[in-house]
């Protein structure tokens, strides 16, 4: 049996629509890490929210956090983190936007929003992860590992536009969902936070296996050996990795059913 490294997204992929693991992901993954294959979390969410599915998971897996700003090893060790030019920094979280569009600021010590915006917690239920509301004029622009923006999607439009045309190559823009338009510094994304694990565990692109759902995972799919795209995925993904493997959905706990046919379980 050749060791595979395994990695894949959190909300809309691995987690069921209650942004919570399956049994049966919980069931598939200890088995695979027990054969000898290595595991990896990567997700738009910070890091402290991703290590309670490690927990709860119960094996060693490496943790790309904040669409691969931060790094960390599976005894929580910091491996790699990369942070915005404050400068840019400082750009982003002063651009001009509608009342309604939340701005929010993703640190490696947590989470900082600009208003109480009570429904952003909803998807962090089962975490308990939280937010610090700090006013945008005493938000620090130092050590900011990505500048997310929640609202309208045509309002994002019109920020991700001004933000291109400040910054461009200095910054990698992406959406998470829809509503969900995320920055970190430029060069900063999921697949070369990949390939940096990959070559610290001593694989190759082949000897991985990937899945995914949105845009931010497109450079991590393309990476991968093997990707799989959920079918619940943005219709972009699909054009942006026509390799990729189209599986079952999210809600139906998919990549599980995948991995116990790929791996014979």
């Amino acid at each position: 049996m050749t060791p595979r490294l395994i990695v894949s997204d959190l909300d809309g992929t691995l987690l069921g629509s209650d942004h919570r693991l399956h049994d049966s992901t919980v069931e598939v993954l200890r088995e695979l890490v027990q054969q000898g294959h290595h595991l990896a979390l990567a997700s738009g969410r910070h890091y402290h929210d991703m290590r309670v599915f490690r927990d709860e998971l119960g094996v060693p897996a490496h943790l790309i956090s904040t669409n691969g700003a931060y790094t960390h090893d599976p005894d929580d060790g910091l491996v790699s983190a990369s942070h915005l030019n404050p400068d840019h920094a400082h750009t982003l979280i002063h651009l001009p936007r509608p009342p309604q569009v939340r701005l929010s600021l993703y640190r490696e010590a947590g989470w900082h929003v600009d208003a109480e915006a009570p429904h952003l917690l909803s998807l962090h239920a089962s975490t308990g992860f939280r937010y610090e509301v700090v006013p945008p004029e005493q938000m620090d622009a130092n050590g900011v590992g990505k500048v997310l923006y929640l609202g309208d999607p045509d309002a994002l439009a019109e920020l991700e536009a001004q933000a291109q045309a400040a910054h461009g190559d200095g910054l990698h823009i992406t959406y998470s969902t829809v509503d969900s338009l995320e920055i970190m510094a430029g060069g900063v994304n999921k697949g070369v936070a990949l390939a940096a694990l990959l070559e610290s565990l001593g694989f190759t692109a082949a000897d991985c296996l990937a899945f995914g759902d949105n845009l931010n995972d497109t450079e991590m799919l393309t990476l991968a050996g093997e990707a799989q795209v959920m079918a619940n995925a943005h219709p972009a993904l699909f054009d942006r990795v026509p390799d990729a493997q189209r599986i079952g959905h999210h809600g139906e706990a998919a990549v599980a059913s995948f991995l116990k046919q790929r791996f014979g379980l």
